[in-house]
Parts: C-alpha cells; sequence; structure tokens
C-alpha cells in the first residue's frame, strides 16, 4: 500500500514564514532605538534591552535567532555578555554582532577570539548590518535542516519550541478563528500534529505514539504538503490560525 498523498488531497494556502527574532542589547537610547526601527523596517522582530542583564532575561523569555550587542556597557560588558551566552548549550550556536565604539585591530580579534560571529564599529551603515544579519541567519538556516533528519542543532531546535510555546500563549497575535478551509487528516496525523503542537520533536513523538522516528518522519511530511507548510513552526502557526489542533 502506497504512503504517497493522492495529488488531489486538499492543500492548505501558503502563509508568510515566521519573521526571525533578533535581540538588540544597547545602553545608548538613541542608537537603540534608531537600529531598532531600522530593523523593524526590514521585516524582523527586535527585543530591545539597555544593558546585559536585562539581555539575558530576555533570552530565557523568548529565544532569538541572532543577537546584536554593544561591547562597552556598565557593570557586564559585552564581552562578559558573550561568555555567558556560550557557557550554556542553549545558546552556544547562536549568532552574536558586537556594535561598538572600539575599532581598533587588536578590539576586532578579541571579539573574534571571544565568539562573535560578526564585528561593527560605530558609525554603521544599518544596510550594512541588516546584510550581515541576513548573512548570518541564512547560515543558520542551513544548520536547521538537519532537524527533521532526527539531528538538529540544540540552537534551533530551542527556538522551534520558544516559537511554538509562545504561539499556545498566545503571544504572537495569531489570529484563532477557524477558516473555512477543511484539511482532512487521518486520526494518526492529527495526533502527530498535536503532539508536535505541543513542541515534541520526532523521537519523543514516536515514543509517545510508540512508532518508530522514520514513521513520525513521514507524518510530519504529510502534514507540510497537506497544510503548505515547510517547518514545523509554520505548522503550528498554520494549525493555531485554522483550528487544526487544540
Amino acid at each position: 500500500m502506497s504512503n504517497q498523498i493522492p495529488e488531489n488531497e486538499p492543500q492548505g494556502e501558503e502563509i508568510p514564514p515566521v519573521s526571525p527574532r533578533l535581540l538588540l542589547v544597547d545602553d545608548e537610547p538613541g542608537l537603540r532605538e534608531a537600529v531598532q526601527a531600522y530593523l523593524e523596517d526590514s521585516n524582523f522582530i527586535v527585543d530591545v534591552a539597555e544593558n546585559a542583564k536585562l539581555g539575558w532575561e530576555l533570552l530565557q523569555q523568548n529565544l532569538p535567532d541572532l543577537v546584536i550587542t554593544d561591547i562597552m556597557m556598565p557593570e557586564v560588558d559585552g564581552y562578559q555578555f558573550l561568555e555567558q551566552m556560550r557557557s550554556d548549550p542553549k545558546f552556544k550556536a547562536l549568532p552574536v554582532v558586537f556594535l561598538t565604539a572600539k575599532g581598533m585591530k587588536g578590539d576586532r580579534i578579541q571579539g573574534y577570539q571571544a565568539g562573535c560571529d560578526a564585528y561593527l564599529s560605530k558609525p554603521f551603515d544599518p544596510e550594512e548590518l541588516v546584510a550581515i544579519v541576513k548573512n548570518l541567519l541564512e547560515r543558520r538556516a542551513a544548520t536547521r535542516q538537519e532537524a527533521e533528519d532526527g539531528t538538529p542543532d540544540i540552537t534551533a531546535l530551542a527556538g522551534q519550541i520558544a516559537r511554538i510555546e509562545n504561539m499556545l500563549k498566545g503571544k504572537t497575535g495569531i489570529n484563532l478563528s477557524p477558516s473555512p478551509i477543511k484539511i482532512d487528516l487521518t486520526p494518526r496525523e492529527q495526533s502527530v500534529l498535536d503532539l508536535v503542537a505541543q513542541g515534541l520533536m520526532n523521537k519523543e513523538i514516536a515514543s509517545r505514539l510508540e512508532t518508530s522516528v522514520r514513521n513520525v518522519e513521514k507524518y510530519v511530511s504529510r502534514l507540510f504538503t497537506k497544510t503548505g507548510t515547510n517547518s514545523r513552526t509554520e505548522l503550528v502557526r498554520y494549525a493555531l490560525e485554522h483550528g487544526l489542533t487544540k
């Protein structure tokens, strides 16, 4: 018996991908507000913090896709903030861009040795910052492709689960009114969708449903096809928007 989905199966309408979330940490109000506005105009979701302590708290609440941080800050500077991030497995691979007034060669070397991914000296062209951010996110997206192979990057995995949890808490502005679109799901597909919406990954779903990881991968792939989505985050967003899961 074929596992392929018939071509006449109803397809879901495509939805825009979830905008990348950035964390901006800088103690200069004017620069912080200007950079936030420019990044938001470039279709990013931007959380802001005026110091590293608040930045760390925001990291715990909403895991970003990338961090932009000043170096010269009171109490905890950018190097210490980066060291704190790199010491936590959830943030070890999180891309980090340093913004600083220090532009000497030795300072840049120190930044890269500390583990930053890019370094911009103030004043800088905001277009250059956006280009750097997009480049780093594209590289990270390639790593995320491993998630569906059963060996996900821990940072990417944590980010997906954080987004799913925020969706379930109603924090992303999703319209939960069911649409007239009807998606026919089998009982097993529905069970897999419900568990994906709870933030479970393939191995956990397989254990819960007493089946193989390979079978779960097939069901998740079918759900992507039926809903016209390309990632677990988009799938859960679509399911919530159209009343497909509780």
